[in-house]
């Protein structure tokens, strides 16, 4: 009897041991950054090139398929392309590829000028063209007079199946 309890004692220790290894190999596992944005005049562009900078990230621009016009941001032209956009909701905006390497990433910032007090659309292309399962999102976003709250709230709302963390204004 003694024996068995004294085996039984080893293959506990050495099972919680494993255990302890394994866990401590995946504590140690470098955390990768990855700021994507979407840039429809340089200004966002250079936030996320700034914060990449910060957060020692690697940077991934959404490009639209067709590239947005001065005529196309005009926000007061109700036949924008940007307004026709916004006022539908299920719009989403062709982007030209995808990134492949995202799994790579365990923290993601994703950013965008804000259009009518939120994320244009195609960040929802974006967002639907990736599996983000597993990574903290972040939220950044720059605008002339909006906050990023209600984007990021939108964000959230839209993808609850996320994990979302913190969001910033980037002026």
């Amino acid at each position: 009897m003694k024996k068995v309890l004294i085996i039984l004692a080893a293959v506990l220790s050495f099972s919680l041991t494993a255990c302890s290894q394994g866990n401590n190999k995946k504590e140690n596992k470098e955390m990768k950054t990855l700021v994507v944005y979407f840039s429809a005049t340089g200004t966002t562009k250079a936030a996320a090139q700034q914060l990449a900078k910060e957060k020692n990230a690697d940077l991934y621009e959404i490009t639209p398929e067709v590239p947005y016009t001065a005529a196309d941001l005009d926000w007061r032209d109700k036949t924008s392309r940007s307004t026709i956009e916004m006022q539908d909701k299920t719009s989403r905006p062709a982007i030209k590829g995808r990134c492949e390497n995202i799994a790579d990433y365990d923290t993601v910032w994703i950013g965008f000028p804000v259009w009518w007090y939120t994320a244009p659309t195609i960040i929802n292309t974006f967002i639907e063209a990736h599996d983000l399962s597993g990574k903290t999102l972040n939220v950044f976003a720059t605008s002339g007079g909006s906050g990023v709250t209600g984007s990021a709230n939108d964000l959230k709302k839209a993808y609850p199946q996320y994990t979302w963390g913190e969001s910033r204004l980037m002026n």
